[in-house]
């Protein structure tokens, strides 16, 4: 008898396990809750919440299709397997390869009286293998070269062997910083269901050290609800999405963003369904293309590349450490209490909602890490905890390689570093807060300045070979050798006294 195990982040009816058998009914199929599982770092709660919320709704709609469901709540995941192999005389258990290296290797590590069939995973667009073979021989591994042979292998916004438009790339078109009055469109959210209630009631007796607050909980937890948020994005976020979506405004959770990435990585919603829907509707609705085009390059592309490079890579990748990074993470990552107003102002949404947009991510939260010299595995494992739609394959690309430059460029071209200009360029976090976006010394000097500088003159010698920062690193002679030992000695000062 064969017997399917899905996975809490491969919650569709297509999936590779589930498809490799023949259509019958009462086919046993296993969901298993491991309490132990989640202890492995503090998760944000509504992560957990969606997780089990969406898991028991997918086990009670494959129920009705008459699969043989079977639904555990357990300390571990062997327990409740070895007895239900037992009890349906079970003689292989598929399960569709895990998207995370660790959990295929505690799958391994599961000593089982029967046969353990991995099935390649069916999750994304490109497979392992498709990606391998891509990568293999070539001299640069860049994102923008993946996309565009995405874009040729899948037919997406082309005309012929050209892109629609003429061009690849709109992202310089962008980048507008958010002046003036936006009136941006509010979030697609649901009230929790008898299920969803169940989870947060769970998750908040649960005596674990755990990240956030767990309500108000309003994420989709079915593939009904995530078709709901799609159609609600395409309607009414799509064609303002692409100006703005770097822009960071204070009370303003998700701008024009789609919201779709927790529901992309659990298998609510397929990566395709979700590029062609927003090409179909340019071309119904006439939308704008640097909308379309950038909303699709973070899903065809990013997404994509992000989970092709993971699994290239060799395995001592999340240890990388290219700028030798050792500084403690600040308590204040966990708490959201620190005079600067543009991470007390993300972390707090982050508490409240596990959720941050990309440039939030990328260009306040790993920015700050890197130029404060924070040691890379303590912030991949602070965005792995925090965030609701974080997973291995996700955070070691982006905070080890993206965020941090600790891959040394495997994957990024340049270290995303950045002073205070940038963030009041295109955010207001800077206008209430206590420190001058303007002062690089000083009392009244943000920290985001000194450290910048810091980082700039303490690893001149490695960033000059990055050809990209030979400008910038220019600077670092204008300034008097006065001025360059207090931004040293600052930074040293802020450290000691965090």
């Amino acid at each position: 008898m064969i017997g399917i195990w899905i996975l809490g982040d491969q919650l569709w009816r297509q999936q590779a396990a589930l498809q490799s058998c023949a259509v019958q009914e009462n086919l046993p199929v296993i969901f298993v809750e491991s309490l132990q599982y989640v202890q492995a770092r503090p998760y944000h709660q509504q992560k957990l919440v969606l997780i089990w919320s969406a898991m028991r709704h997918f086990a009670e709609e494959i129920r009705q299709l008459k699969y043989a469901v079977t639904y555990k709540i357990a300390e571990d995941f062997q327990t409740p397997l070895q007895e239900w192999i037992d009890e349906n005389q079970i003689t292989e258990l598929r399960v569709m390869t895990p998207n995370d290296r660790p959990f295929t290797q505690l799958i391994q590590n599961l000593e089982l009286p029967c046969q353990v069939t991995l099935i390649p995973n069916n999750h994304f667009l490109w497979s392992t293998e498709e990606f391998n073979n891509y990568a293999q021989g070539r001299k640069r591994l860049l994102m923008e070269d993946f996309y565009r042979q995405g874009r040729r292998r899948f037919q997406i916004l082309m005309e012929k062997d050209q892109p629609v438009g003429g061009k690849w790339n709109l992202d310089k078109e962008n980048r507008q910083p958010p002046k003036g009055k936006l009136n941006t469109p509010p979030a697609k959210w649901f009230a929790p269901d008898e299920i969803t209630l169940d989870a947060i009631a769970k998750v908040k007796s649960l005596d674990i050290s755990t990240f956030g607050e767990v309500e108000p909980f309003y994420w989709a937890v079915n593939r009904e609800q995530a078709l709901q948020v799609l159609d609600w994005f395409i309607q009414h976020r799509l064609r303002q999405f692409g100006p703005y979506q770097d822009a960071m405004l204070t009370g303003e959770a998700t701008m024009w963003h789609a919201l779709l990435s927790p529901y992309l990585n659990i298998g609510l919603l397929q990566p395709l369904e979700v590029i062609q829907t927003a090409e179909t509707a340019y071309q119904q609705h006439q939308l704008p293309l640097n909308s379309v085009e950038g909303f699709i390059r973070q899903v065809l592309g990013w997404r994509e590349y992000m989970h092709g490079i993971y699994h290239y890579v060799d395995t001592d990748y999340p240890e990388k450490n290219w700028f030798n990074h050792t500084q403690p993470l600040p308590e204040f990552f966990w708490t959201g209490k620190t005079k600067m107003n543009c991470l007390h102002q993300i972390i707090t949404q982050v508490q409240r909602t596990g959720y941050a947009h990309h440039i939030q991510r990328l260009m306040v939260l790993s920015n700050f890490a890197l130029i404060a010299g924070i040691s890379p595995q303590e912030v991949e494992n602070w965005f792995h905890a925090a965030f609701i739609d974080a997973y291995d394959w996700v955070m070691q690309t982006n905070v080890i390689g993206m965020g941090l430059f600790a891959d040394g460029g495997v994957l990024a071209s340049k270290p995303y570093a950045a002073s205070a200009n940038y963030i009041n360029k295109m955010s207001d976090y800077c206008k209430s807060c206590v420190y001058s976006h303007k002062e690089r010394v000083g009392e009244k000097a943000c920290p985001f300045n000194f450290f910048y500088w810091n980082f700039l003159d303490q690893h001149r010698d490695k960033l000059q070979t990055q050809g990209r920062m030979s400008f910038i690193l220019k600077n670092l002679d204008k300034m008097s050798n006065e001025e360059l030992n207090s931004l040293r000695q600052q930074a040293q000062d802020w450290h000691r006294e965090c």
